[in-house]
């Protein structure tokens, strides 16, 4: 889909959009901005966001952030994220995405692992002090020089960069180099082999927003709403990546209040839809979607994809939807609904967005492994990053590594259609939502809470799976976990159900 040496970055792909129409509308804030933050909702133009990049841009420089540097962010679905991404970019860093989630323990696991140089938080979301984790993460964290927040009320030695962000200040001394190759993005995962971190470059980003935008079918100029919490790969790319190559507005939703979208997608005049598939086929059932004459579009997230082919029909209301497969941070893929709203079938081969078009469009290609595995290759997949951490012995094992990404997710073919059907995810990881744990270690944080503790996943429809703990003291066990500094995911699963009826 892309040629290296001819792709822009994606702060190229924003100057274009600037210098075509810088008086447009460009970023809209949640309408419950104020309760999430504390901070209010803004509504920002083309050029009034790039006057704040480049202002944000010289304050990383200016602070003394080498060029290719890695920077975490752990930010919530509001324009400060869109502007910190882009304003890094412009100042030639990699970007550690943080899910907002992950508290002291995972974000020290992540910050070293890249060796992040600085960090960038919010001061409170929905309540929780996340300037405060930042800190307490960066002090177990050598490569931290630099700690930086939006916000009001952030801790003494916390840099406010709402203040850098309404400066008008140069681009810094020093000037990126703009290459698409180089790498732009870390996201992390729990997969079977271990917890990575997973880099990419602006060609694969890239390819992946293609893949979704164009088997989607989504015009040009149009308003997006997001509903996802852009802190993964798939994340990133199906609502910042894709309204940069639409040209048109991005509004944001903080994940989930339906009465808030709803007003969200009728007050924007939003024709486009970005949420979880299992939360959107919900929303048509309940004949939501069909109330709001502008929408069309609809890209559900499918972050259990062997779940696609049982799902119910998408009701015939007008609306497009595309169900989004995605394995993980190793890659996705895109099937626009048949007619009758049930799911396309998904042919083993190279695949094309949209399909009807010639093979000069091909996203990528889905490989059945040796193991009855689903295997991804193409542009927006990081083979490197996936590849055995041991050396090959020899010259020829070195030919006989594979040149795709095995997903884990156990497949096969359907005789009947030739079509791969997925029938299980990768053994041993558990998947909460976009969050995805290791069972072992869910089984190891229980052991810690005494011999009659029990900390385990069951099956959810709509999440995947959902976290349940027995103890013999609930309030106690939470206290340890959050102490420990681990995912309220898990804290919450000790919670007293008599209290939630």
């Amino acid at each position: 889909m892309l040629q290296n040496n001819t792709s822009p970055t994606l702060d190229e792909l924003f100057g274009r959009i600037l210098a075509r129409q810088p008086d447009q509308l460009a970023l809209i804030d949640p309408p419950d901005k104020l309760r999430v933050t504390g901070q209010p909702p803004r509504r920002l133009t083309f050029a009034q966001a790039d006057r704040a990049i480049s202002a944000l841009a010289a304050h990383f420089i200016e602070a003394g952030l080498p060029a290719n540097s890695v920077i975490a962010v752990q930010l919530p679905n509001t324009v400060e994220l869109v502007l910190t991404v882009l304003a890094a970019y412009r100042a030639g860093l990699i970007v550690a995405l943080l899910p907002q989630l992950w508290r002291q323990a995972e974000l020290t696991v992540a910050i070293n692992r890249t060796g992040a140089r600085a960090i960038v938080a919010m001061g409170r979301i929905d309540g929780v002090d996340h300037a405060d984790l930042a800190m307490n993460a960066a002090a177990e964290a050598f490569s931290i020089r630099h700690v930086c927040g939006f916000g009001s009320g952030l801790p003494e030695g916390m840099v406010p960069l709402d203040i850098a962000a309404s400066t008008s200040m140069a681009s810094g001394s020093r000037l990126a180099v703009q290459d698409s190759r180089r790498p732009a993005l870390v996201t992390f995962e729990a997969s079977g082999s271990g917890f990575r971190a997973v880099p990419r470059t602006h060609v694969n980003l890239i390819a992946a927003g293609l893949a979704i935008f164009l088997e989607s079918g989504l015009p040009q100029g149009g308003t997006i709403l997001s509903a996802i919490a852009p802190s993964s790969f798939a994340g990133l790319t199906s609502s910042f990546v894709m309204w940069l190559l639409s040209g048109g507005t991005l509004a944001m939703h903080h994940p989930f209040d339906e009465t808030i979208m709803m007003r969200q997608i009728e007050a924007e005049r939003c024709d486009t839809l970005v949420a979880p598939a299992p939360l959107a086929l919900r929303m048509a059932e309940a004949d939501l979607l069909s109330s709001v004459p502008s929408l069309h579009h609809v890209v559900g997230l499918w972050r259990a994809p062997e779940q696609v082919t049982s799902s119910t029909l998408w009701p015939e209301n007008g609306i497009r939807m595309t169900d989004v497969y995605l394995f993980g941070e190793a890659g996705l893929f895109g099937a626009r609904r048949a007619d009758d709203g049930s799911p396309a079938p998904v042919m083993p081969g190279p695949y094309r967005a949209p399909p009807e078009v010639p093979a000069l469009s091909t996203a990528g290609e889905i490989v059945l492994t040796p193991k009855g595995t689903l295997g991804l290759r193409g542009p927006m997949v990081p083979v490197a990053a996936y590849a055995p951490s041991e050396q090959p012995p020899d010259a020829f094992a070195m030919l006989s590594q594979p040149d795709y990404v095995d997903t884990g997710y156990a497949a096969r073919i359907n005789r009947a259609t030739g079509a791969i059907a997925i029938t299980a995810p990768p053994a041993g990881v558990m998947a909460v939502g976009g969050y995805r744990f290791f069972a072992q270690d869910l089984q190891e944080w229980a052991r810690r809470l005494g011999q009659n503790a029990m900390l385990t996943a069951l099956p959810n429809r709509l999440s995947g799976h959902r976290l349940a703990g027995r103890s013999s003291d609930n309030a106690r066990a939470r206290e340890a976990l959050t102490e420990l500094g681990l995912n309220p995911l898990m804290v919450e699963a000790f919670r007293d159900r008599s209290e939630t009826g």
